[in-house]
């Protein structure tokens, strides 16, 4: 400071002293349009962390859109995110650490139509951090197309006669949507355009960031903001189109506030020791396993097997599949399985395809030269047939497919009535499970060599145990159904 010179008004301490991170020669200046709100509303943020001293604990979150550059100015952390998943990604710093304190800050297009989903489910659950968003009733960054909150009327680069009711429908009111919500703490809606506006618009930005620090749940500052350079306005137009225009339709106002009452939440300590992360995340060691240089020594082994299993959704056929797969990768292969299903979980049709190999798996598809099918309805095995390879088995239960089907020369049929056994056993549920014990035993009997034909007795359990982690009586009542089916089968195949 010069002697005899006061400086009433500078930048505050919550942007950097020269923007460095800005491309090109300007480094003193923002990058935004004349008349737009982004400006203002970085300085309010700013100059709140810089009072609060937060700057070193905060992260602001940029979206897609005009502000996605906002890490040029502010001097916190920064992180850029997809669009519309600023919540997403806002979920995951809070949680992991919570003594952050972070920034949501998004536009009308980010925020209230790609990202809603995120952001609503956020809100809902009341994540501890606070969200600004900017709504200028159009899309500024792309080009002036027709946003979730262009009003009725209003005529954009993708709504040339206006916005319809009928065809686009009414414009987003999130405010009102999101204080309806029981998590959220705080919601208010405020503008830019006088004075007067601007320093509510400043106690608004500061009461969100207070509830954060306070970790008092989720805020929400809407705030409308001018885009004169899309809407083809000068600043007073601008002005006029958000006080009459905009707030007829967006009413400025608190539309909930619970600051005062609401207690500070009390959150989980999270876990940071590696071993006990490593001991949530992976259950442990399943059976004996085996070494890294173990081969089974089947000749069937040797090249890749292709497997596809198909029935009805609710058969089991998605967990048989996961079950090879495991049998597969404990015993050193490598292994895919891709499940793929209709939109009916539940009696809709379901297959997967299972791929196992000592060597590299080129695609985990299965839709030829398929070298077992296990067949759980008449739909599926209509459907994938024709894809059995020239030496391919085909497993059918025969409770559900009461005529043998034709296989061609060279192909190899088995059948058991796997859901009656399973009904009569006491669970239908266990058929995939009395499928993979007739599989074993035709295993057995035609393709195994000894060692590997003692092994898999051991080897389902081991599996078993894997896909059902924890729930040992689901795997107990398997291991039976298991045995069940093998025994049938055995029966079956000495007949």
């Amino acid at each position: 400071m010069i002697m005899g010179e006061r400086v009433k008004l500078t930048r505050p301490e919550g942007f950097f002293e020269t923007f460095d991170r800005r491309p090109g020669a300007v480094k003193k200046n923002m990058h935004y349009c004349p008349g737009c709100g982004h400006g203002i509303l970085h300085k309010l943020i700013a100059e709140a962390l810089a009072d609060f001293g937060i700057l070193d604990r905060t992260t602001l979150i940029s979206p897609v859109g005009c502000s996605v550059f906002a890490y040029y100015y502010f001097d916190c952390f920064g992180v850029q995110v997809p669009h519309g998943r600023s919540a997403a990604a806002a979920t995951g710093l809070v949680r992991a650490n919570r003594g952050s304190v972070v920034i949501g800050y998004q536009g009308d297009g980010d925020l209230a139509a790609i990202g809603f989903n995120n952001f609503i489910q956020a809100a809902n659950r009341g994540e501890n951090y606070c969200v600004f968003f900017v709504n200028n009733a159009i899309y500024g960054m792309t080009g002036g197309q027709m946003a979730p909150t262009s009003l009725i009327g209003q005529k954009t680069t993708t709504s040339p006669y206006g916005r319809s009711e009928i065809n686009e429908g009414y414009p987003l009111k999130v405010s009102e949507m999101v204080a309806q919500l029981q998590a959220p703490v705080y919601v208010e809606r405020v503008s830019l355009t006088s004075t007067r506006n601007i320093m509510k618009a400043r106690q608004a930005v500061r009461k969100a960031i207070k509830n954060n620090i306070e970790k008092k749940g989720f805020s929400l500052v809407e705030v409308l903001s001018g885009c004169p350079v899309n809407l083809k306005m000068n600043t007073k137009q601008m002005d006029e189109f958000i006080d009459t225009r905009m707030t007829d339709y967006f009413p400025l106002g608190v539309y909930k506030d619970e600051s005062a009452e609401r207690q500070t939440i009390t959150y989980p300590t999270p876990v940071f020791d590696a071993e006990k992360v490593r001991e949530a995340l992976y259950p442990d060691k399943i059976g004996e396993g085996v070494a890294d240089d173990y081969r089974c020594g089947s000749a069937i082994f040797d090249r890749e097997l292709r497997i596809k299993i198909a029935g009805f959704g609710g058969q089991g056929v998605l967990s048989l599949g996961l079950i090879l797969a495991a049998m597969g990768k404990q015993r050193n292969f490598n292994v895919s399985w891709l499940p793929s299903y209709g939109p009916e979980m539940r009696g809709g049709t379901a297959n997967c395809a299972i791929i196992v190999n000592r060597g590299t798996i080129g695609s985990p598809i299965v839709d030829s030269n398929c070298d077992l099918l296990l067949i759980l309805n008449k739909p599926s095995l209509e459907k994938y047939l024709p894809e059995l390879g020239e030496n391919g088995v085909l497993f059918y239960d025969s409770s559900t497919i009461e005529e043998a089907p034709a296989v061609k020369p060279g192909q190899m049929l088995f059948d058991l009535n796997a859901s009656d056994i399973a009904e009569a056993f006491g669970n239908l549920k266990c058929a995939n499970a009395v499928v993979l014990g007739a599989l074993s035993a035709i295993l057995k009997a035609r393709f195994l060599d000894e060692r590997d034909a003692a092994d898999i007795d051991q080897l389902v359990p081991d599996a078993l145990r894997e896909c059902f982690h924890g729930k040992e009586k689901i795997v107990n009542m398997n291991i039976e159904a298991y045995r069940l089916g093998q025994q049938k089968m055995s029966e079956k195949l000495t007949d």
